[in-house]
């Protein structure tokens, strides 16, 4: 989740900060003041250790300086390495993000600050770092406090419980969010992927389709529904040879229904080949074979030359 923020995008934040402090006159005392600029200088240049020493004398001096708190936690954050854990000195930087993102968080009264600091601390918790699952969960929820509509929190937090088994509640939160979000595809998408993780193609497809019913001229919509029903059709050996050509059958209508909104839809004509010969492979009747690799040939021609067209036009 850290990654999400680049060191770039945290400087900006920085240097808006810095901007709105030279007419504060709370700032109090000098020497905080002076500390806070020597220190921001040292983050952009990403000299952290001595970042950290300089935001500890501003924290010090002045208490109340809540941003002051989240960047002292995200230069001893930089400081530690996932490889040196164990170490006495490593784990102290950790424990000193820890502390001051969760400072930052208790004491900052702008949502979008308290928003980033929260964000930091749930990846701090993270398993590559102190590896606190239930810390990591505990944030997550605060965060869908402060913004109950942001799915993306929903999301995490449901990944987060499947991966620890507990399948019934990592489904409910992906509902929860698409009744937050019900024009969101990406809701309908997170919901796709667990359920075919969890091996059940019926809801998988019921999710993609759902999502296809929210977003009726989006050929992307269809494509990914032929795309679904013909890895099931073609690696699901379990099938029967009736499931399989109705599966394939559902794949060709929704391959059609892209063309139509998108007829140079290179992917969904290789798509559309690929479920032709897909019931080639299925059907009995020589002719019938033949006329359907036919037509698949043609499909997987025109996509070729789609695709070249594009690359020659870039």
């Amino acid at each position: 989740m850290q990654r999400r923020f680049t060191a770039a995008s945290l400087v900006v934040v920085l240097a808006a900060f810095s901007l709105a402090l030279g007419g504060c006159t709370q700032f109090g005392v000098l020497k905080a003041r002076k500390a806070f600029k020597e220190a921001n200088l040292l983050y952009q240049q990403q000299d952290y250790k001595r970042a950290a020493d300089k935001y500890e004398v501003v924290v010090q001096n002045d208490p109340s300086l809540s941003t002051a708190y989240f960047y002292l936690a995200n230069s001893y954050d930089n400081l530690y390495k996932p490889s040196r854990k164990g170490e006495a000195e490593n784990d102290g930087y950790l424990k000193k993000a820890i502390e001051n993102y969760r400072k930052c968080a208790d004491m900052e009264k702008d949502a979008k600050m308290k928003d980033l600091s929260l964000r930091y601390l749930m990846a701090a918790y993270g398993p590559d770092k102190a590896n606190d699952p239930a810390q990591a969960v505990s944030i997550i929820e605060d965060l869908i406090k402060i913004d109950p509509t942001d799915v993306n929190n929903y999301f995490i937090l449901s990944k987060m419980y499947e991966d620890a088994g507990n399948y019934e509640v990592a489904e409910q939160y992906l509902l929860k969010a698409k009744e937050m979000r019900p024009n969101d595809s990406a809701t309908y998408m997170q919901l796709a992927g667990f359920y075919n993780r969890q091996g059940d193609f019926e809801k998988t497809m019921q999710a993609l389709q759902d999502r296809a019913d929210k977003e009726p001229t989006n050929p992307e919509a269809f494509y990914t529904i032929s795309s679904y029903y013909w890895e099931k059709a073609y690696r699901d050996f379990r099938l029967k040879d009736a499931d399989k050509l109705k599966y394939i059958e559902l794949g060709i209508q929704a391959s059609d229904k892209a063309l139509q909104l998108k007829p140079d839809y290179s992917e969904a004509l290789t798509y559309k080949n690929l479920l032709l010969r897909s019931k080639a492979l299925v059907i009995k009747d020589p002719a019938q074979q033949q006329a359907l690799i036919k037509e698949a040939d043609q499909l997987r021609d025109r996509a070729i030359d789609l695709r070249k067209k594009k690359a020659g036009g870039q």
